[in-house]
């Protein structure tokens, strides 16, 4: 896993190499094992290298033989031992033991058609000297990020957009159409980032640079088009699809463990993580090591199952204690390498693990990520099974107590009647017949906190479409879909890639140099979940029923029967201590100063000062509250690192890793 940027005139002016190396060297963190620049005329590429796979001889950017190819590449391709076997028997000779090298022929071999034959997690791009071409590409679920951007002449892209900006000519604009995207989903939609004029790769797509023209093309889709829901379930269909579910995510596991360092394992303490955490271990056995988070707060703490699953494991385990004031403490730095607005506190906790995990001497960890969103694992699942169902009775005075049992830990929902409940969550034919109709409850609820924006933004935001960019990413035959493949196809493709393996992924993680793996994105494990009927992966209301099947055994028995919980930590409490009031460190006052709010003019002061004042009292509990609050703050955060102070953070970042009290 790597950092990697590079530029390419189009006008033909050579490549100044101080320029590429000021760009990589932003990337640092990402890669603090080896540093490569390569110049070709107009063309430069750069890298910063984790090394993990052939460590010596895997230095990039990488050339060809004969040299009229070269590669800078951040990732892994899981499958490049069989691929590379395949190519020898195609004529392709081989100099390294790299996952790179193969890239690069297999480019000879196959064109832009490559990455069809990938099976990894990657961003790179390839400078083809012969055609004067440069291909860029982004693997199917969106593990590893690209942006890029255009300035004057000259088409530049990098893994983090500090790349970017570090380019003379690229200044970060916050871009008020992606922020209200922010505000409204939880994530900016590709192509947008949070600042004008620098776009994101999407997942799933390449890139081609050409004869002066920019072409961006999807080369794979999430399709639920051939979900097989005729037949009643038997057990006989049920063995078969577990038997399937099996063989696939084994192999998955297997080819996520080929390393040649040690690989770790994070343990939450629910179903997916227990699930990866023991299947790894079959092939790496008891010397395993296993990180996990831990709360002070009851309600959010998970030590209790993660002990269980250890202790049964036998697994080498660390866990590291959370609080709210280190939280609060490290928010800066971890908006300094997300570089998005967020709207909770999740990232910063796992940005503290990654952390350990580096300091323990790892650079690759398993996740459990990926299972929820294709094995229907949410909440929000069910609620769409449950709205549809009291739909078909308005009347009923039970159906909608349902709800209720979804989110226990939202007491506001808990107190409600059955006439707010079908009024919030949308329950009539014409609210339900919307294609968006699963996620429009979450979508409405979070859009409320464009009311804390100043009256300009919400001004030069009223004609915005908020569901434009979700219908245009949506393939054609989506509306034809059932409910249910419809919401997982919304949390798979926009709120997976754009915000969870985003600002609680690569990026927290890649802050400490650390690789995270998922073995529930393997593209195949996915394509074989769109074909499996939604009955068997939620069960009236048991969620992951399939999977559970499939896996149950392998973990202790209230692991694998126990609800979700979602991974939550402290909001609005991790910057403003609600028994005195006061600002955790000194950066919160200052950015969520009436004068600080005034100048950068994204909020509405009074606005925020009411929920400040709600904070201090400890009266800011709902999740409008919170989310708003650390939206705010995350937004003013970015301002005040990007926008306004870019060359000081950098040399900032030069100098510490560890700038958490101050900004």
């Amino acid at each position: 896993m790597c950092g990697i940027s590079g530029f390419l005139n189009l006008d033909g002016c050579p490549a100044d190499p101080v320029v590429l190396e000021r760009m990589i060297r932003t990337l640092a963190h990402r890669g603090p094992d080896d540093m490569g620049l390569f110049v070709d005329g107009a063309l430069g590429l750069a890298h910063h290298r984790l090394s993990i796979i052939d460590i010596a001889g895997g230095h990039q950017p990488m050339r060809s033989e004969g040299g009229s190819l070269s590669i800078t590449f951040n990732g892994e391709i899981f499958n490049f031992v069989e691929l590379r076997d395949e190519l020898e028997h195609k004529g392709h000779r081989f100099l390294t033991r790299s996952d790179t090298e193969v890239i690069l022929h297999l480019y000879q071999q196959y064109g832009t058609d490559c990455v069809r034959y990938m099976n990894g997690q990657w961003a790179f791009a390839i400078w083809d000297a012969t055609r004067r071409r440069l291909f860029v590409s982004r693997d199917r679920l969106g593990v590893r990020p690209l942006f890029y951007t255009t300035a004057g002449r000259a088409f530049l892209f990098g893994s983090e957009i500090k790349a970017l900006l570090a380019h003379p000519q690229v200044h970060a604009e916050i871009d008020l159409q992606a922020l209200s995207q922010v505000f409204h989903f939880w994530f900016a939609i590709p192509p947008k980032s949070a600042f004008k004029q620098i776009q994101q790769l999407p997942p799933a797509h390449s890139l081609v640079v050409e004869d002066g023209q920019i072409k961006v093309e999807r080369y794979w889709q999430i399709d639920f088009s051939n979900c097989e829901e005729g037949a009643p379930d038997s057990p006989e269909q049920e063995g078969r699809y577990a038997d399937e579910l099996c063989h696939l995510l084994l192999d998955s596991t297997r080819l996520r463990l080929r390393a040649d360092v040690p690989v770790g394992a994070y343990v939450s303490g629910g179903l997916d993580s227990s699930i990866t955490t023991a299947l790894a271990q079959r092939y790496v056995g008891p010397s395993l090591r296993t990180f996990s988070i831990a709360f002070e707060e009851p309600e959010l703490d998970e030590s209790a199952y993660q002990r269980q699953l250890v202790q049964s494991l036998g697994t080498q385990h660390e866990t590291i204690r959370c609080t709210s004031s280190e939280i609060g403490e490290v928010f800066p730095e971890m908006m300094w390498h997300i570089e998005a607005p967020v709207l909770r506190t999740a990232p910063a906790p796992m940005f503290l693990l990654s952390q350990l995990v580096r300091e323990r001497g790892f650079k690759v960890v398993l996740t459990g990520e990926g299972a929820d969103e294709f094995w229907g694992g949410y909440d929000i699942f069910k609620e769409a099974k449950v709205r549809a169902f009291w739909a078909k009775q308005m009347g009923s005075r039970r159906r909608p107590l349902l709800l209720k049992r979804l989110y226990p830990y939202l007491e506001g929902i808990q107190r409600q009647s059955p006439a707010y409940l079908q009024a919030f969550f949308r329950v009539s034919s014409d609210a339900l017949s919307d294609p968006f109709s699963s996620h429009m409850p979450r979508w409405e609820l979070t859009r409320k906190t464009h009311l804390f924006f100043s009256k300009g933004v919400r001004s030069e935001l009223d004609s915005s479409d908020p569901y434009g960019a979700v219908n245009a990413g949506v393939p054609e035959e989506f509306e034809k879909w059932e409910t249910f493949s419809r919401a997982q196809y919304l949390e798979a493709a926009f709120l997976l890639p754009d915000y969870l393996l985003s600002s609680q992924g690569d990026r927290v993680a890649m802050a400490n140099s650390v690789e995270g793996r998922y073995p529930f994105l393997d593209y195949r494990l996915v394509e074989f979940s769109t074909r499996v009927p939604a009955r068997l992966k939620m069960k009236v209301l048991n969620e992951k029923y399939l999977l559970k099947r499939a896996f149950g055994h392998l973990v202790p028995e209230p692991i694998a029967t126990r609800k979700k919980q979602p991974y939550r930590a402290p909001d609005a409490s991790s910057f403003i201590d609600p028994l005195t009031g006061n600002p955790r460190t000194p950066y919160i006052g200052e950015l969520l100063s009436p004068e600080c709010i005034r100048e950068f003019g994204i909020f509405d002061v009074p606005s925020v000062q009411k929920l400040i004042d709600k904070a201090k009292s400890g009266r800011a509990v709902s999740f409008l509250d919170n989310a708003a609050l650390v939206g705010i703050l995350s937004t003013q955060a970015l301002i005040h690192q990007f926008v306004i102070n870019f060359e000081e953070r950098l040399n900032q970042c030069k100098t510490s890793n560890k700038t958490y009290a101050s900004l």
